[in-house]
């Protein structure tokens, strides 16, 4: 079950909503998604720091690179590889964020839902190595 965590929730409060939805049986496996917070910029911002919270919730963390971004009104946000690698970062030898969620569509443009955060196509492989870099260079500083 994947529950993302609502704009306007702190990530502690993940807490309550991760033991409401433990007590369904269809509940074995839980990933808790974090895709920001609506506080006053009109858009939605990572608070990272929440990152780790909801991890201690004790299920793995997806830190959203798509809707993390979103604004009001549209406009392509070109944040996304840093505020990817500063989820994949945090957290240090336990990292924060399990893994990480994404759309993608070949003409980003004529996508039916979310246009102005979708990931062209062409980048995603560019993206997935810069993804798998990072991870790595985390690893291996931890284990240092």
């Amino acid at each position: 079950m994947n529950v993302k965590k609502g704009q306007f929730l702190a990530p502690d409060d993940m807490k309550r909503v991760v033991e409401k939805a433990g007590a369904r049986p269809a509940a074995q496996r839980i990933l808790l998604t974090e895709r920001g917070t609506t506080f006053g910029y009109h858009d939605l911002v990572v608070d990272f720091r929440g990152l780790v919270t909801m991890r201690d919730c004790g299920w793995p963390v997806v830190y959203d690179a798509t809707h993390s971004l979103q604004r009001p009104g549209g406009g392509r946000d070109r944040r996304r590889p840093s505020l990817r690698r500063a989820a994949d970062a945090r957290g240090g030898r336990r990292a924060a964020s399990t893994a990480c969620f994404f759309e993608a569509h070949p003409d980003p443009a004529r996508a039916l839902s979310d246009a102005a955060t979708q990931l062209p196509l062409d980048q995603v492989e560019a993206f997935l190595d810069d993804a798998v870099r990072t991870r790595g260079a985390v690893s291996e500083r931890a284990h240092a």
